[in-house]
């Protein structure tokens, strides 16, 4: 995807508070429990629909624990074998978490409204139990939003982004993953609600399937672009106009370099960045003393929270000098 994401996520790092973990479990409790009760609804009361749902709700508990795992995995500080982190574990294991939402929520809803769709369906006994159950998930699926939009919109408003835009471009893909998650989720259970109201009215379980299919078509698309989306990053997105500018900037502050000829971006993982970059250094050394320093300034560069890792080497004195 040619849109990356903004310079001002880069300083933001993920990693400082805990917040996409706190995100994840909250999630996690919710859909979990929700995945029960819509299972149970699901087996009394026959609802295509309903069953898309508990099917949308376990998939969903399935990628917390994916995206669990991802937080865990990616948060490793790097090591010799892996000088760059282990940050890029992170989009693996969202996207094993995407490919799941895809496989056991949306194929499973889809399958099953269209075989209800061409079978004759049965008839549900018991609407109550449909609404109660789904007034109560669009209450723990709209707490769960609300933990998620809080940190989307916090982050959002720090560097004067629309929320939507932050979250689509952002290189966090455990918050992306559980804010597009719930948000589908909430439409999901007014489709379910729809095609359940629209059978009781009518008398006809079409609806009912229909509501069914709907929720799985959702659910593909969301699936589909989360899988998109760590695919970017897994083949190295990163480098914008904004990003470059601020990173050209903060390294033209070391009071060691002089100019920067060339420069490379790559996200390693979330709000992980590595550097490649030719750089002219102050005064005129000798070269075992040039190399000293440059390695110095290497070091310099890595102390800030959002570069993992950096390569300097030497600019050519023909070479023009990058300007922010």
């Amino acid at each position: 995807m040619a849109d990356t994401q903004s310079a001002e996520d880069a300083q933001d790092s993920g990693l400082e508070d805990g917040s996409s973990l706190i995100t994840v479990i909250v999630a996690l409790v919710a859909n979990g429990a929700l995945a029960v009760a819509k299972t149970v609804a699901a087996v009394i009361t026959g609802s295509a629909a309903m069953v898309a749902e508990a099917a949308h709700s376990w998939s969903d508990t399935g990628n917390e624990v994916f995206l669990l795992v991802a937080e865990r995995r990616g948060s490793r500080p790097r090591d010799a074998d892996h000088p760059r982190g282990y940050g890029r574990a992170t989009y693996i294991w969202s996207l094993v978490a995407a490919f799941g939402l895809f496989s056991a929520g949306a194929v499973v809803s889809v399958w099953h409204g269209v075989t209800e769709l061409m079978g004759g369906g049965e008839g549900e006994t018991s609407y109550t139990v449909n609404y109660v159950v789904l007034g109560l998930a669009f209450l723990f699926e709209g707490a769960s939003f609300l933990q998620a939009s809080r940190q989307v919109h916090g982050k959002a408003s720090r560097f004067g982004l629309h929320p939507l835009r932050y979250v689509t471009r952002t290189s966090d893909p455990t918050l992306r993953a559980v804010f597009f998650e719930d948000s589908a989720a909430l439409v999901g259970l007014l489709l379910a609600g729809g095609g359940i109201g629209l059978h009781q009215l009518t008398g006809r379980h079409e609806f009912d399937a229909l509501g069914s299919i709907a929720v799985g078509l959702l659910l593909a698309g969301v699936a589909i672009f989360l899988m998109r989306r760590n695919m970017d990053y897994l083949l190295g997105e990163g480098d914008s106009e904004d990003l470059r500018r601020q990173v050209l900037t903060r390294m033209l502050a070391h009071p060691d370099i002089e100019r920067i000829t060339y420069l490379h971006l790559e996200f390693v993982g979330p709000q992980r960045l590595f550097v490649v970059a030719a750089v002219d250094l102050t005064g005129d050394d000798r070269e075992p003393d040039l190399a000293v320093r440059l390695r110095q300034v290497e070091s310099d560069v890595e102390q800030n929270q959002t570069i993992e890792d950096a390569v300097l080497t030497l600019a050519l004195p023909s070479d023009p000098a990058l300007t922010p």
